[in-house]
């Protein structure tokens, strides 16, 4: 399909399943009209049209900006969308027909470096989303901004959010969104397939047209809504939240836990999004207003995803059942709090812990779902069965060699591993993971006795090998080896 606008049906469904799986760009201040770096289907010269917040049925519970009053809880009924538009009943979707998981990256720019006219953001918000077709189950992982990690092609550790800025800043291929998720690829060991990003004002709009989001606000909490002296105090209890006081709500980083705090707090929206739309049955309706809803929308959402695979993966999301969704935040028990060089402080990732993490999130392959989750240690590391490189870099003839017999012996290797000379001399042993095996690298790490500074996170599908190991002499010296 070539055309230089794509079908306000797609639109409108970008937006539904952007704003329905995660909580984009409420932070973006996108100046232009943009649908992906890559897309054909680019806009311009688009001037949005108000559109009338009426259409949405009527909620005897629903408090537009009022912050003090109670509603009842939504109903559990939840509606699947159709394959058709209703002012089109011409046009149908078909359906999502991939088996694979699905990952979309879904990323918030800094709105301070917007307003300070900076030459590239920041992103404030990275969550990924996943899809399981065959299982119909979902999941999402808030990734903090201040995780201090390596960015792929630069020297050093950075802050992640600055990975969006650097692929600006350089104008590597794919730009920012692309050196963003082969960063947060690397972090949690899986591959991204898609990237979205919503802006804030797209994201406000959205909760309008919905007539406010309902939540269960757990305890009272000060919101500073975008301009001038403007907080608010929203107390506790089931609010309907207008776009404006939802953003802000999500937004806020006053309470005790910080960042981790406001990251259950955009997990939480983003849950009250899709129930809202999924409460009244809005898809058709939302649908029926596609081509008014498009001006207002399409300017805020920039993705890669082609018009296709947006309007299936869209369908599929509002198909899965809420208790089949997975939330996960990596959060304290997945860094450590540590001060750089220059005195900041920043968040290590413990690498362990976070691949943990992902499977539980990505249950639904994760061999800690089912009985799984009474599996011993060696049969989660058997589970994961990578392939393995040992290199040897001491002086010690068949070092390499012994060391994989044992593994083998132990129940690690159901094979041997490929060995041979590593490339130069290791005073202390390394391991390096290209693949995400968070009980295989617990195992190595325990047993070669690896030190902090020596365990290496490195993502790439298309290694050789899904785990190296290069023996120093600091294993030659002290090891149980036979």
């Amino acid at each position: 399909m070539k055309s230089s606008r794509p079908s306000p049906l797609f639109w409108i469904l970008l937006s539904v399943f952007i704003t329905i799986t995660a909580l984009a760009g409420y932070y973006s201040y996108n100046a232009g009209l943009t649908f992906g770096r890559d897309n054909p289907f680019a806009l311009a010269g688009n001037e949005p049209e108000p559109a009338s917040p009426d259409f949405v049925p009527s909620d005897t519970d629903t408090q537009s900006s009022d912050t003090t009053g109670n509603a009842s809880t939504p109903s559990d009924t939840e509606t699947a969308s159709p394959t058709q538009a209703p002012n089109n009943p011409g046009f149908s979707i078909a359906q999502w027909q991939g088996v694979e998981r699905v990952n979309v990256l879904v990323m918030g720019l800094d709105l301070r470096d917007w307003e300070e006219e900076k030459e590239a953001p920041r992103t404030d918000t990275m969550i990924l989303f996943t899809l399981d077709p065959v299982s119909r189950k979902a999941g999402m992982i808030s990734i903090p901004r201040d995780l201090w990690v390596p960015i792929p092609g630069f020297e050093g550790y950075q802050r992640i959010n600055t990975a969006y800025r650097f692929g600006e800043l350089y104008e590597l291929p794919g730009g920012g969104p692309a050196l963003a998720s082969q960063t947060v690829e690397q972090v949690l060991g899986t591959e991204i397939d898609y990237y979205a990003q919503v802006d804030f004002g797209a994201f406000v709009r959205m909760i309008d047209i919905l007539d406010g989001v309902k939540l269960d606000i757990p305890e009272e909490i000060v919101v500073d809504p975008i301009g001038p002296d403007n907080k608010k105090t929203i107390k506790p209890g089931i609010q309907v939240l207008p776009g404006d006081l939802a953003l802000a709500y999500a937004r806020a980083r006053n309470s005790e836990g910080g960042d981790f705090d406001r990251a259950q707090r955009q997990q939480q929206v983003i849950l009250g999004i899709r129930q809202r739309v999924l409460e009244f049955d809005l898809v058709p309706i939302l649908l029926s207003r596609a081509d008014e809803l498009y001006a207002e929308l399409s300017a805020g959402v920039t993705t890669n995803m082609t018009l296709q695979e947006a309007l299936q993966l869209a369908l599929l999301a509002i198909e899965i059942p809420i208790e089949s969704i997975q939330r996960g935040v990596i959060g304290s028990e997945q860094v450590t709090f540590v001060q750089t060089p220059d005195g900041d402080q920043v968040l290590k990732p413990l690498s362990d812990k976070i691949r943990e993490l992902r499977d539980q999130v990505f249950s639904a392959d994760s061999i800690l779902s089912g009985e799984a989750q009474q599996a011993t240690e060696l049969e989660r590391v058997q589970a994961e069965a990578p392939t393995l490189a040992i290199y040897n870099g001491t002086t010690t003839d068949g070092l390499a060699r012994r060391t994989a017999e044992y593994l083998v012996a132990q129940g690690i290797l159901v094979e041997s591993a490929n060995i041979g000379p590593a490339p130069e001399a290791y005073p202390f042993s390394l391991v390096v993971d290209h693949t995400g095996n968070p009980y295989t690298m617990q195992y190595l790490v325990e047993f070669l006795r690896i030190q902090p500074n020596r365990i290496r996170i490195e993502y790439n599908p298309n290694a050789a090998f899904d785990v190296e190991i290069f023996l120093g002499a600091d294993w030659a010296g002290s090891n149980p080896l036979p």
